[in-house]
């Protein structure tokens, strides 16, 4: 009898803009299970897409903006039930000014700040990475 396949989790990612020592989340505006939680802006990488190309896709559809993609931010994440792989990535502004197009609030956060908004379970270790990194 043979075994069902497992996908492999679909690649995801997020950018972690920063502008000084501050962060920007965004809250999740949907789905309904989510709406509320914070996040970082990003998205799935499409096929034949670089991780930083996806990035930059993504910042200028959700947020209005031009982003230059830096460094990972930690490892590999697993969220979704294990159906999403999450990378986490420094962003620094090119152009624009972010607005909350697909999110329900943005905010820049300083690392004192990180814990005052409910990130998404699968964000936690980025934010904790993120911690050290800024200070």
């Amino acid at each position: 009898m043979n075994e069902p396949r497992q996908e492999s989790p679909k690649i995801v990612v997020g950018a972690a803009i920063r502008a000084g020592h501050r962060i920007l989340a965004a809250a999740r505006a949907y789905p309904p299970e989510l709406a509320g939680l914070w996040e970082f802006p990003g998205g799935k990488v499409e096929p034949g897409e670089t991780e930083a190309e996806a990035l930059v896709r993504e910042c200028r559809e959700e947020l209005g903006v031009e982003i230059e993609v830096g460094d990972r931010v930690g490892g590999d994440l697993l969220t979704g039930n294990g159906s999403y792989l999450l990378r986490v990535y420094f962003a620094d502004l090119a152009e624009g000014e972010p607005r909350a197009e697909e999110h329900a609030e943005l905010r820049w956060l300083a690392p004192a700040e990180l814990d005052s908004v409910p990130w998404l379970p699968g964000n936690r270790p980025a934010v904790d990475a993120l911690r050290e990194l800024l200070c």
